[in-house]
């Protein structure tokens, strides 16, 4: 009977797995796409089917199966990668001991539990049926309540708290979950959701992770004052506001489809959207775009259409994330929105309202130009036959055309400008010169591409030669015995179990008799040859055996030379002759390579 890493791996295709997350584009036998885990403009990330392995030839030099892919793209360790698979792959895990299950385990069973609670509030107590009436009176369907999980938080000091302490979980494990907060009094917690309609919210594997909670009723705090109307969960081991998008773990299949994405802000509007037809919808819940939410987008598409309201003349969050976008090279069309209306609003009244919105929703330069000359989202129209009217539009515009990354595209634009302000594109270019990039980078920290780990270029070459002979098995006969020596043990073994096979054998993996660390790296190096083409294998060979015989002598040059002025040091000139000569052999043998 086959262990569940090895039932799983029967039943998952790497190619359908790691779909589900990027974008693949066929490369021969295998695939290709920009990787996920660093910032890159050409595809190098490879996909094997045959292997059923992934790596990345670029700046991070990650690779893997679908496990090591799991790990990185979710950030979880190899147990929560294991149980995010087998549930894909239909794959029963034996039920751990709770002493045994990992902390972040227990967090999403609090969280599912909480879910649970809060749905049942919902449907069986009088104030939740309230509130579920206000949600149908909103125009979210019962099915939409369903799907996206929503819920009711009585509003009741500790009920959740008592209820997840009753399922087994200590009151400390509730806060740390950002389920309950602790009082001023020693041990004392109480509910940090009450009185609240709450919208779950989930990862991309649509398992609860944080909650937004939107205020029903006329709660006030201790103190009299009125609650916010929305609150959410805190940063936790799960949950990073930063890093999450609401509706991603729904939207991303019908995202790459379409190839484009919709941008809202908020919970009711990304079910209203998806429930009016348009499943390729997410929100930022209220925060700007960050870098790891861009990141998260690309895999699936560059393609964004945001309703957000913007304030082209101001500093604003929102307008900055906007910007952060362009910068990353995302295409933005903006769906210019009625004044104080939101999307889930206007398919309230009219779902062909906000399909004729889409339909005519303008590229991100088009809207700042439309916007700055017309005055709207500004403190007032500019007057453009005006010095100082001149001065306040290219104070908003030029900026947003610096950020063009494509010259053509650039040049457009500035002759648009030229045209409208009726001035000559030298003065326009000229005043884009002074713009410094620091004065619209947004203030943002990215991530920076992990640090390439080398093994030394010895290494290199011992797999540049490897990797040849899997390509080429007939160059096995170029390495003969007398090079063996200059290979590692590791290199030796491979070689020697090379030559004791026949062509066929070698070439299929599951002919290998390598412990299975040896035989992931061999599958890594037959991919790489696969997709590095070499039009002259053997003589790419001989050039690295060349090279590798000239670093054994280089390194045995260094050793004597040390050992030579120690002699000298110890006035020991017979050694010091003896040691010259040695050295001169092995200067004559590195000419003669």
């Amino acid at each position: 009977m086959l262990n569940p890493i090895d039932e799983i791996k029967n039943r998952l295709d790497i190619v359908e797995v790691i779909q589900g997350y990027i974008k693949l584009q066929k490369a021969g036998a295998n695939y290709k796409a920009l990787c996920p885990f660093h910032s890159e403009k050409t595809p190098s990330f490879f996909v094997s089917p045959a292997r059923q392995i992934w790596h990345c030839f670029g700046g991070c030099q990650k690779g893997g199966d679908i496990f090591g892919f799991v790990k990185e793209i979710e950030g979880v360790e190899f147990g929560d990668a294991l149980k995010i698979l087998a549930q894909k792959a239909g794959v029963e895990l034996k039920r751990q001991p709770p002493e045994l299950k990992t902390e972040r385990q227990r967090r999403y069973e609090i969280c599912e539990w909480a879910t649970r609670f809060f749905e049942k509030q919902l449907e069986a107590s009088k104030t939740g049926q309230a509130a579920k009436k206000y949600l149908l009176e909103r125009k979210i369907t019962k099915e939409s309540i369903k799907k996206w999980r929503i819920g009711y938080a009585p509003d009741v000091w500790q009920e959740l708290s008592d209820f997840l302490v009753g399922k087994g979980y200590k009151r400390e494990e509730v806060e740390r979950a950002g389920l309950a907060i602790k009082g001023n009094e020693e041990g004392n917690f109480y509910d940090r959701f009450r009185g609240r309609i709450i919208f779950p919210i989930f990862d991309l594997n649509s398992q609860v992770i944080g909650f937004g909670g939107r205020i029903f009723g006329d709660t006030k705090r201790p103190d009299g004052q009125k609650e916010a109307k929305y609150i959410n969960t805190p940063n936790t081991l799960l949950y990073d506001k930063s890093r999450v998008l609401y509706g991603l773990d729904k939207a991303k299949m019908e995202i790459r489809k379409k190839d484009f994405c919709i941008l809202v802000e908020g919970y009711t509007d990304v079910i209203m959207v998806s429930q009016a037809g348009l499943e390729n919808v997410v929100a930022t819940s209220g925060t700007a775009l960050t870098p790891y939410q861009l990141k998260i987008l690309k895999r699936y598409s560059e393609n964004l259409l945001t309703a957000f309201d913007m304030d082209i003349a101001g500093d604003t969050a929102t307008k900055r994330g906007i910007d952060l976008a362009q910068l990353q090279g995302f295409n933005i069309r903006v769906i210019l929105m009625p004044k104080n209306q939101d999307p889930a609003d206007i398919i309230s009244k009219s779902v062909k309202d906000w399909e004729k919105l889409i339909s005519e929703a303008k590229s991100i330069l088009e809207f700042y130009f439309e916007t700055t000359f017309s005055g709207a989202g500004t403190a007032g129209k500019f007057d453009k036959k005006t010095a100082a009217g001149k001065k306040e539009i290219s104070k908003i515009l030029l900026p947003v055309i610096k950020r063009i990354p494509n010259k053509i595209e650039q040049a457009h634009w500035i002759q648009e400008l030229a045209k409208k302000l009726e001035v000559k594109e030298e003065k326009i270019e000229e005043e884009l010169r002074k713009i410094s990039p620091i004065t619209f980078r947004t203030e943002v920290v990215e991530e920076k591409p992990p640090t390439i780990k080398s093994g030394g270029r010895k290494e290199m070459l011992e797999e540049r030669i490897i990797s040849l002979i899997l390509k080429s098995p007939q160059t096995l006969t170029i390495i003969e015995e007398n090079y063996f020596n200059i290979f590692s043990s590791r290199t030796q073994k491979i070689l020697r179990s090379f030559k004791n096979k026949s062509d066929q054998y070698f070439l299929d993996s599951r002919f290998w008799d390598f412990e299975p660390e040896l035989a992931d790296f061999l599958n890594y190096l037959s991919l790489k040859a696969e997709i590095k083409p070499e039009t002259n294998p053997g003589r790419e060979i001989q050039i690295c055996l060349k090279e590798l015989r000239s670093w054994e002598i280089k390194n045995e040059l260094d050793e004597v030379s040390k050992e030579i002025k120690k002699a000298e040091e110890e006035k020991d000139f017979k050694k010091v002759n003896d040691l010259i000569e040695k050295f001169n052999k092995l200067a004559a043998k590195l000419i003669e390579i």
